[in-house]
């Protein structure tokens, strides 16, 4: 008995959790809901608690290099203490409110890769290590996000990658410490334009969205032109509308024809 305990002390015949969700799909600012599976292990074992959260892999620069580290960004409490006998089973239903913040994975039919979100279920086992319970999960835009992303795709930009850079963009609602870039190959009709990069930043308001433009190596844009474009919307006010002929005026002014040297 001693030995057993010893082993489900270091995660070896200890409680086991999974995970099993209604939907593996969900919006900002919506909610995930399931239930968790726990399972006793071989002895008896006192649960301090049960928790679920969000978590992505986010890219960090230190000095010339960048690091990638699975980042938790939200997480709550599902259940709170028992003692778990062996062999125990118990079912918990749960609701994971899914923060305006939380990175997209998909648009429409396209996986936006290499895009990755999960959750994370936790049991907080007394003097154990924690067995953990990683489910991936898609984040698709709400209709604000959309009409940004459609517009874009219907100027002929294509999607290349996205990422989540740490960090903070300034004038922006942003709250997590990390915010979502994703990036295009600019159609051959802004012949000055390599690649634009978006980031979206969202609340239960509106969201602010923010453009970088990739200009072509050799190829300069006018003079005292920024290459950054943002702009605040509401969500009712966003949702359906055609962002296409404001970002073409803008993206034209500085990488069509007129301005190349």
């Amino acid at each position: 008995m001693v030995l057993k305990r010893l082993l489900a002390g270091i995660g070896f015949g200890g409680a086991s959790v999974e995970t099993v969700l209604d939907t593996p799909v969900a919006t900002p600012g919506g909610a995930l809901r399931g239930t968790v599976l726990i399972e006793g292990g071989e002895v008896e074992q006192h649960i301090e608690q049960l928790t679920v959260g969000l978590q992505s892999r986010v890219e960090t620069e230190v000095g010339d290099h960048e690091i990638k580290n699975d980042v938790e960004f939200h997480r709550v409490s599902v259940g709170g203490q028992l003692d778990l006998s062996p062999g125990r089973r118990l079912h918990v239903p749960f609701e994971l409110p899914v923060p305006w913040e939380t990175p997209l994975t998909l648009h429409g039919n396209r996986r936006l890769h290499p895009m990755q979100v999960g959750v994370n279920t936790r049991l907080h086992v007394a003097n154990a290590v924690d067995p953990g319970d990683v489910d991936p999960v898609d984040i698709q835009p709400l209709p604000s996000q959309t009409a940004v992303l459609d517009s874009l795709g219907s100027l002929g930009f294509a999607f290349k990658s996205a990422d989540l850079e740490r960090g903070r963009i300034n004038r922006t609602r942003q709250q997590l410490p990390f915010y979502q870039e994703i990036e295009y190959r600019s159609p051959r009709r802004y012949r000055g334009l390599n690649e634009l990069e978006l980031t979206m930043v969202t609340d239960h308001q509106g969201l602010d969205v923010v453009l970088e433009l990739d200009k072509k190596r050799g190829l300069l844009f006018s003079e005292g032109r920024d290459t950054f474009h943002r702009f605040s919307v509401d969500h009712h006010g966003g949702a359906g509308r055609d962002w296409s002929g404001h970002l073409h005026q803008w993206i034209d002014s500085l990488a069509g024809t007129r301005n190349l040297i």
